[in-house]
């Protein structure tokens, strides 16, 4: 049987990557995003992308790291805020962005994965999100058409995985990673803590080994907070 392990992100990225491609990266704001994937791709110097993810990542981090090197042509998000460089881009035309309610990017991605090639869905109906698109009526109600959407590549990030690729998320870092790992024609994984096979819960595992193609233990997470405020503490 060939190792999925490999040591690390540059490892994980040899051979796949082309310019022009689609990658799906996991993540939602800067949590669970997939750190050692994204510099090794900034590192690369792949180009005219496409990329699905849920935003870009702030100017010095994530993805906006392959914003900031021109590397990106397309965003399909759901958020685009705290990125000062996306909006200077996009307004000056310089990059392209299709933009879905995040529901609707979730389930097209579910969708793409569980190779369902089209759904219809109340959320959108007589905005520009419906523009261009086939609308239909269901018993009274209008819906609209959505696509779902797959990659030529999904690199994701868990808390644990085994050498198999079976993958165990910490709470809110789950997010978008798990139906990305389902959606990409390769899935590379890094995780926090890669463990012998065997080692895992079983009836804990969130994503199947089946659909990761290589996985390897991060050097170095930064888990940076996007936004933090704080109250003022009350006196006696």
């Amino acid at each position: 049987m060939v190792s999925k392990t490999v040591k690390d992100a540059a490892d994980a990225l040899s051979g796949v990557l082309f310019d022009g491609m689609t990658i799906m990266a996991g993540g939602f704001g800067l949590c669970g995003i997939p750190e050692n994937l994204i510099a090794a791709i900034r590192d690369h110097g792949v180009k005219d992308l496409t990329v699905v993810s849920n935003n870009c990542g702030v100017d010095d981090f994530g993805l906006g790291l392959l914003l900031a090197g021109g590397q990106i042509r397309k965003m399909i998000s759901s958020y685009v805020g705290e990125n000062k460089l996306f909006a200077e881009l996009y307004l000056s035309g310089k990059l392209e962005l299709e933009f879905n309610p995040q529901g609707t990017l979730a389930e097209r991605i579910r969708a793409g994965g569980a190779g369902i090639p089209a759904f219809f869905t109340r959320t959108g109906v007589g905005t520009l999100v419906a523009e261009g698109k086939e609308v239909r009526e269901f018993d009274g109600e209008k819906y609209v058409m959505e696509r779902g959407l797959t990659a030529d590549l999904a690199i994701v990030k868990a808390w644990k995985g085994d050498h198999e690729g079976n993958l165990i998320y910490r709470m809110t870092s789950r997010n978008f990673n798990p139906m990305m790992a389902t959606a990409g024609k390769v899935t590379l994984v890094e995780v926090e803590h890669l463990v012998e096979t065997g080692t895992l819960d079983k009836g804990n595992i969130h994503t199947p080994g089946i659909y990761v193609d290589r996985i390897f233990q991060g050097a170095h997470f930064e888990k940076r907070i996007e936004q933090r405020t704080l109250r003022a503490q009350e006196t006696a």
